[in-house]
């Protein structure tokens, strides 16, 4: 990336590109050599005889293969194709154009190796199953575009039985950045996460894992508020019981959040409210003026759907919200994954963590939030952007020394040598794409 701010295109003129872009490269990433080959007979050394010896070493400790192979920095981007972006179930075919994207960034940012792999596997179990069945191959495991519940089903139960990181960007990553946007937002009004009421419109894999955080980051979760389709969640709606069946992330979320009750829609709910967390349907005009102006004042109003927010953010600020932010380029404050998910991974993959917690995800946050505050803070200003490539070493290092507090590293490493680490993979990736395109190996693309 250039110093020069992106060019901002329509999404008409984006998705035309796209399609004559994918024909013209056939996809996006592509495996290299990292070693040399002076001739022939170095594939004595990395493949047979020589390479025997190294299997021989991991056979008799398989944590060496973090030391020995390309495991320590490969991670799977694992979907179904069931959620994909706001086209829903495309199927695992259409997903992997997707996947390679994921992939595109992890490299560029994070300096990640990140194998897009679509599976033809339809249940949660099968998901799982097919997942562990990756471990011996990967340092860890993203999973991605996996439809609601069974997303929430599939985490939880990978995160107890997989000893490398998995991680679920649409719910840990938004929740991860929300998070760390949210925590400058309050600073800026004058608030802290306990004792702000928050709303979170939607209650899909997004705000349910965005309420779960803000609770393990110190918030009430009586004064969370979830709205669904269905109207404000509490314990005692009508169909509380059918979500325990059905739905028991959605059933224990609406037993927790809401202690006063507070029934109806979301006009009901914003009454009174700190804080706006739009993670639901593209909009616009979902969220009606006349409600924000019924939220306290210099309120904050995140609206996060795409491609188009819930409500636009000119007209959130005309009824009264101080700070607005999307999920678009467009507009200030864009709160977008790719903020943390690369910095994520290199921060476990570096240390070699067995785990991604809650807690490595809010110091995620926090550095995320520390690294605005240090540039000055201000209501078009919350989070950093993606072209602000020194926060990805400070977020991997503050993730990789958590992990290693929490004794769920593998190795350990001082701050410094985090940071330092850390940014040199991510420079590598970086200087590496520029000399392919110097030296034509991966030429411009074709004037359209």
């Amino acid at each position: 990336m250039s110093g020069q701010p992106p060019r901002k295109r329509s999404i008409e003129e984006s998705s035309r590109l796209a399609l004559e872009y994918s024909r013209f490269y056939g996809g996006k990433i592509e495996i290299a050599p990292k070693v040399p080959v002076r001739d022939l007979s170095d594939f004595s050394i990395w493949y047979t005889p020589g390479v025997a010896a190294v299997s021989k070493a991991i056979q008799a400790n398989t944590d060496l293969s973090f030391e020995y192979t390309a495991r320590w920095n490969k991670i799977a981007v694992v979907t179904d194709g069931s959620r994909v972006l706001g086209l829903g179930d495309v199927g695992p075919e259409a997903s992997m154009a997707v996947m390679e994207g994921k992939g595109l960034i992890y490299k560029y940012l994070g300096g990640v190796d990140a194998f897009p792999i679509s599976l033809s596997a339809h249940t949660a179990d099968e998901i799982i199953q097919t997942t562990k069945y990756l471990e011996p191959s990967f340092g860890g495991i993203n999973l991605e575009d996996i439809a609601s519940p069974k997303c929430f089903q599939i985490l939880d139960t990978l995160r107890t039985q997989m000893q490398i990181p998995v991680w679920h960007d649409d719910q840990q990553g938004t929740a991860g950045v929300t998070l760390a946007a949210l925590l400058n937002a309050l600073k800026i009004t004058g608030r802290k996460v306990r004792g702000s009421r928050i709303v979170l419109f939607g209650a899909g894999a997004a705000n349910i894992a965005t309420a779960r955080l803000l609770e393990v980051a110190g918030a009430d979760p009586g004064d969370l508020i979830l709205v669904d389709s269905k109207g404000i969640l509490y314990a005692e709606r009508d169909d509380v019981d059918d979500l325990k069946l059905k739905h028991k992330w959605k059933y224990e979320i609406a037993l927790r959040t809401n202690k006063d009750r507070v029934s109806g829609n979301l006009a009901q709910a914003l009454k009174g409210a700190d804080a706006l967390v739009a993670a639901s349907t593209p909009g616009p005009d979902l969220i009606k003026k006349e409600w924000v102006r019924e939220m306290n004042t210099n309120s904050i109003a995140f609206l996060l759907a795409n491609p188009i927010p819930e409500m636009w953010p000119k007209d959130a600020e005309e009824a009264g919200a101080k700070i607005t932010a999307t999920g678009l380029s467009d507009f200030p404050n864009q709160v977008n994954n790719s903020l943390l998910f690369p910095s994520m991974f290199r921060g476990v993959l570096d240390v070699r963590a067995k785990t991604i917690t809650d807690e490595m995800v809010i110091v995620a946050a926090e550095e995320l939030a520390k690294y605005s505050e240090e540039k000055g803070l201000h209501k078009d200003y919350i989070t950093p952007t993606m072209t602000e490539w020194e926060v990805y070493p400070r977020v991997a290092a503050a993730v990789g020394e958590k992990a290693i507090q929490q004794g769920l590293a593998r190795k350990n490493m001082t701050k410094d040598e985090l940071v330092t680490r850390a940014s040199e993979n991510i420079v590598r990736s970086r200087n590496m794409l520029s000399s392919l395109i110097s030296a034509k190996l991966v030429p411009m693309p074709p004037e359209i």
